[in-house]
């Protein structure tokens, strides 16, 4: 089988089993795997993030995972850059990359290329989202769709956060995010991506979730204490660690060892929902394998 140029994306809701099935390609195909998740960037949530056990990586190099601190911030901008440079080198050593996490905005930029919109200042910014809270999501859907009829195409009626942006694009730079991306040239050859998601049957991922959070808590309620010192930026992505402020509580008494667990495996099965979200609108053309049949053959996989 040929690989010589294609790059193999993996992607799936949360607790799904990305890193195991990651794992088991690469030692069959020579490949080496660089993240696409967002939290897992940070050094000091191993536990928090689900990283690749040291059982997951032993002889195979795995990139980008753990090498920043929670002080610093992390763009999508700055990932594509570090993992464009990731697949390249891979690539120049004969053997094939393998992207793999659940930040789907990752996978997006990095098959399509980065759009360069105009930075809209924060004060701009504002009078959108305001605009959004005074007339409800539905009558604010209405009036982006009025200024950009294409965004029907992009978002749908219950995604705020991108409503939002679509509008105040829209209204301040006078150019739709789809004229946006017309403009913008991806890095790597779309035909050389192979594109997996996970998709995991929603009884099983929510027992998957339950089961990982109770395992999780005696090494995160380690994890956050080391970090007792270290103040998070309030901007930074790292605050948004499902689990962080939960063990927070646990370790100060506010909450029991069960309300604990409770509370995160909820956080982590509505975001494992949000991505699944994302899966159905944006990743249509990516293979989906159900993770009861992951023993499909390569050549098939892979085509």
């Amino acid at each position: 089988m040929d690989l010589k140029s294609k790059i193999i994306l993996i992607s799936g809701p949360t607790a799904s089993g990305k890193s195991t099935f990651a794992t088991n390609l690469a030692k069959k195909i020579n490949g080496e795997i660089i993240n696409a998740d967002s939290m897992q960037v940070y050094k000091q949530f191993k536990i928090l993030t689900a990283r690749p056990t040291l059982k997951e990586q032993k002889n195979i190099k795995h990139h980008l995972y753990g090498f920043l601190s929670i002080k610093n911030s992390f763009s999508s901008g700055q990932w594509l850059k570090l993992a464009s440079k990731k697949i390249k080198e891979i690539q120049k050593r004969n053997k094939t990359p393998i992207l793999v996490g659940g930040t789907g905005l990752y996978f997006k930029i990095l098959i399509d290329g980065l759009v360069k919109i105009p930075k809209i200042s924060k004060e701009k910014r504002n009078k959108i989202i305001n605009l959004q809270k005074k007339i409800g999501q539905n009558n604010f859907y209405k009036k982006l769709i009025k200024i950009d009829p294409n965004a029907r195409e992009l978002i749908n009626l219950n995604d705020f956060q991108r409503s939002i942006r679509a509008y105040e694009v829209k209204y301040f730079t006078n150019k739709s995010l789809t004229e946006w991306y017309k403009e913008t040239k991806p890095i790597f050859k779309r035909e050389n991506f192979v594109k997996i998601y996970l998709d995991c049957p929603k009884d099983l991922l929510f027992k998957r979730i339950k089961m990982r959070t109770k395992k999780m808590i005696p090494l995160g309620l380690t994890e956050v204490k080391k970090l007792k010192k270290i103040k998070i930026p309030k901007g930074n992505s790292s605050n948004k660690i499902i689990g962080y402020g939960e063990l927070r509580n646990l370790l100060a008494k506010r909450a029991n060892t069960n309300q604990t667990i409770d509370l995160i495996a909820t956080k982590t099965r509505q975001y494992a929902k949000r991505q699944a979200t994302w899966a159905r609108g944006q990743m249509k053309d990516w293979k989906f394998l159900s993770t009861s049949n992951t023993k499909i053959s390569l050549k098939k996989l892979l085509n």
